[in-house]
């Protein structure tokens, strides 16, 4: 029986984080824990690339841009959606959900998932770095691993 089973490391490949800047008191700690996260599994400086963008919505256009280039591992989408008192909060979370997911589908580049989609902003603020640990950090460890998988298969 073979079993495919991902490594977390870097490895030799380059990895882009598309980050939102909106909310950005919460993204950029997102941001910090996926770089940090790839400098401890070996990845170089040179290996990391940040694209700014202004809000959720655009994470999806310039992460499919980006893992259309064939320069990328992986993509690595981050951000924040937190909900108010209308519905443009399911609109927001549906499309870049459904955008990301589309994404992996068109390009076969693992671009992962790492929008937090929080009721409050206090979920919010425990995603990025407190209780319950830090969401970038973890779609870092993702990246790394679905690359490990991809390069198996």
């Amino acid at each position: 029986m073979k079993e495919v089973k991902g490594q977390v490391r870097a490895g030799k490949g380059s990895y882009v984080v598309v980050v939102s800047r909106f909310n950005e008191f919460i993204t950029a700690k997102l941001l910090a824990g996926a770089i940090d996260c790839l400098r401890r599994h070996d990845a170089a400086d040179n290996q990391i690339s940040v694209v700014w963008v202004p809000g959720a919505c655009e994470i999806t256009i310039a992460a499919k841009k980006l893992a259309k280039t064939g320069k990328y591992a992986a993509v690595i989408c981050l951000g924040a959606v937190i909900r108010g008192q209308t519905s443009h909060y399911d609109y927001i979370c549906q499309q870049v959900a459904r955008g990301i997911g589309q994404i992996n589908y068109d390009t076969a580049v693992p671009t992962i998932f790492g929008v937090l989609t929080c009721d409050t902003l206090e979920q919010a603020v425990e995603r990025a770095g407190t209780k319950m640990g830090n969401a970038g950090a973890e779609a870092a460890l993702t990246a790394m691993e679905t690359v490990s998988i991809m390069e198996q298969i």
